[in-house]
Formats: C-alpha cells, structure tokens, sequence
C-alpha cells in the first residue's frame, strides 16, 4: 500500500510517502517559514524527486489535530483537496498519537506534550507492548497501547496523573521546553527527554501509524474527514470568557497568589493571564511612562498563538513581566518590566532566561530588542544572556530623546 503523509499540526512541516514497509521519502521542516508557503513547493519537490504520480497513491494519511489552527485547517484543506481530486480515501492520525510512535519499541510510558499555551498542554499516555510474530523465536514487535487517548489538561494535571502512575517515563514535544522548569519542580517519577531526532512530529512516523490504521480499516471519504482541536480557537475562548465572567484560569491565578503570599520571600515566575493584565499595566507605565504598553495593548498580546508573555510574582503580587513575539523564526522582545523596589534580586534575568527557553519551544531561534543607549542596567542583563549590539535607532526615544540600542542574540554568529 502506497501511503502519502503530511502533518501542519505544529513549528515542524512535514510531508512522506511509504510504500508497504518502505519510507520513500519524507521532507521536514522547521524554520522561518509558513505552513501555506512550504507546504505545496514540499509535495512538489518530493514528487519530482521520486518521480511520484499522486494518482497511484492509496490512501492520504494527515495529522487530524490537536496542534496549531491554522496550521491544522493548511493540512487538512490540502488532504481533502487532494483526496476529492484522485478519489482517494483519508487516514486521519491524531497527532499526539503519531508523536509518541516516534519512539516505537520503548517499554516505559511515553508522554508527548504539545504546547497549547495558557498553562496548558495538549498530551496522551502510551506505551509499547512486545509480542512475538507467529512462528517466530527471538523477534519482536511492538503494539502500542493507548494509555489514555490525547486530551487537552494543565501541565499540573498530566504531571499528577504521571506521578500517580509512578513508572519511568519519556517526555518528549515541543511542551517540554516550554515548561520545562515546571516539570522538573513537579515530577516525582525518573523521567528522561527523547533526543532532537525523536521528539516532534515526523512524516516518518506518521505514515508508519497510518500503515496500521490502514490494515484496520480506518479509513474514511473526504467529506467525513475533519480536524479535531480539543479546545476552543482562541477568538472562541476569548468570547466565552467575556460571556461567562472569571475564567477557571483566572481562579487558579488568585489560589496561586495566596499560596505566594504565604511565602512573601519567594519569586515565581509564570504566564502571564488575564487576571495580571491591569497590574502588568501598572507595572509597564510606572518603569515608562507614555511608551508603555496600556492594559488592552497587553491583553490583545498575551492572547495570540506565536507570543510568550511571563509574569513575577512575590507576594501575591506582579513584580515583573516580559514577552516576545515569534516573527517567522525570530524572536522580538516586546517587554521587559521589573519593579523599581525589587530590582537587584535577579528577577529580570530569571524572567528572560526562561523566556528565551519557551520561546525556543515556540519555534525561534534569534531574538532582537530595543534599550535605551543610556539604561545601563538593563544593557548589562541582555549581555549576560548573550545578546550584542548591533546597530542604533538615533533619537528614537523621547522624554527623553534618545537612541535607542538593538541587540540580538543569533543562534549562529553572523560572518
């Protein structure tokens, strides 16, 4: 059975055809581009380069969600499309089941987490089961065993269920970054992170799965086939808050800033929620004044699909905030705000540190800002992070005027 393969779900685009027990191809890619510009040039490519007649293709496997909107609707748009042009059927693949087939054969639980933002994660629990093939002696296969099918939950909750289940474990998705610190605070279990070759959605295991599923009949027409999101798109999140009053996420923040206040000492850094915006506004206009951000500017940031915005919190209260924009691979820094009385505690670089490391989990891998060429201090911190000047804006700021500096922290170093 001949078997081509694409997954948009998430930062990777992949597309693969496997021929019965043979990968023909496969094509990935995870840079500064779009779903809608690599896709089709991807199939093309492959196409020529195989010498591949979609005509004599069986089946069009696609990764049937959770992951990004729009880059679910990209891949499902063009499956269908392809599938009512050839009249070939669809293999719809959850994605976080074709993320754990990555690692295929391993016998301990296989947790993929996929960033959903807000705290959130999109995630499953699996595991591989051996059986010996029918007249066989030494050879193994593996079946693999849904432990629970992929859902929507908080990084608290799946961290929890893991715990309770109190098996080693493998993490691996593009949520692992992004909450890595959290994960580490909260699991009780050895855990170990699959490798960078094993640990995001592959075309390659897509299609393996779908190799299955297809000996088991799931198959349907393209008019049956639909993404399936698990959650709400943002717009509709957003609306059903306004209708509905305090948010279960708002909630948490308040029980979150009573334990804080129990430990007055104590600093936590988290994502920002909408519960933060009126003081995060607060905080932005005391540190600078007319240029800063007004809550709505924050509000409309923080709710966007390639933002990352963090909060400190001490005492019940915010005491810093910061975020960055994914801007096709780059990131661009858009806030960095720490309060007068509790700066020379380290808490800007603790907030940007983790920054940097969610926003590679988002998908970027340079990160530009903005300073004033007199603010010292804050020149200071971006440096001990890596980042180096590389050009001014002269009289960009007023009030007063002055240059503004622009720093970058490249993931390879420019010739």
């Amino acid at each position: 059975m001949k078997i081509l393969g694409i997954d948009t779900s998430g930062l990777v685009g992949a597309v693969a055809v496997a021929d019965g027990d043979l990968l023909v191809s496969q094509f990935s890619v995870q840079y500064k581009t779009t779903h809608s510009e690599i896709l089709m040039p991807m199939l093309q490519d492959i196409c020529e380069k195989i010498h591949l007649d979609l005509s004599t293709i069986d089946a069009i496997a696609v990764s049937k969600g959770p992951g990004s909107f729009t880059g679910l609707r990209i891949g499902s748009a063009t499956a269908k499309g392809l599938a009512l042009a050839l009249d070939k059927r669809i293999i719809p693949v959850p994605t976080v089941d074709a993320i754990a087939y990555n690692l295929y054969g391993v016998e301990k639980i296989v947790c993929p987490l996929m960033d959903a933002k807000r705290n959130q994660v999109y995630t499953g629990l699996y595991t591989f089961i051996p059986r010996t093939p029918e007249g066989k002696s030494n050879e193994r296969t593996f079946d693999m065993q849904v432990i629970h099918e992929q859902f929507a939950t908080s990084v608290e909750d799946i961290v929890e269920r893991l715990n309770a289940i109190g098996k080693p474990l493998v993490l691996l998705g593009d949520g692992v970054p992004a909450y890595h610190d959290k994960l580490e605070e909260l699991l009780k279990v050895p855990y170990s992170i699959a490798p960078f070759h094993q640990n995001r959605q592959s075309g390659a295991a897509l299609v393996a799965l779908a190799m299955q599923y297809a000996k088991e009949g799931r198959m349907i027409s393209s008019d049956e086939f639909a993404p399936e999101y698990l959650r709400l798109s943002q717009a509709e999140r957003e609306a059903s808050e306004k209708k509905s009053g305090a948010s279960d996420e708002a909630e948490d923040v308040k029980n979150r800033r009573k334990e804080s206040r129990k430990a007055p000492g104590l600093v936590r850094i988290r994502p920002m929620t909408a519960e933060d915006s009126e003081e995060a506004a607060r905080l932005e206009k005391d540190n600078l004044g007319k240029e800063a951000w007004n809550e709505k500017q924050l509000l409309e940031a923080m709710t966007r699909d390639d933002t990352v915005y963090l909060v400190a919190e001490k005492a019940g209260r915010v005491v810093g905030l910061c975020g960055v924009r994914n801007i096709s691979g780059e990131g661009e820094v858009t806030n960095v705000s720490v309060a007068r009385d509790c700066r020379g505690e380290g808490i800007g670089y603790k907030m940007l540190k983790q920054l940097l490391e969610r926003g590679n989990g988002l998908g970027i891998s340079d990160y530009t800002l903005e300073v004033r060429a007199g603010n010292v201090h804050a020149i200071n911190l971006y440096k001990r992070l890596g980042f180096v000047c590389e050009g001014k804006r002269p009289g960009f700021y007023d009030e007063p005027k002055e240059d503004a500096a622009i720093y970058w922290k490249r993931s390879k170093v420019q010739e």
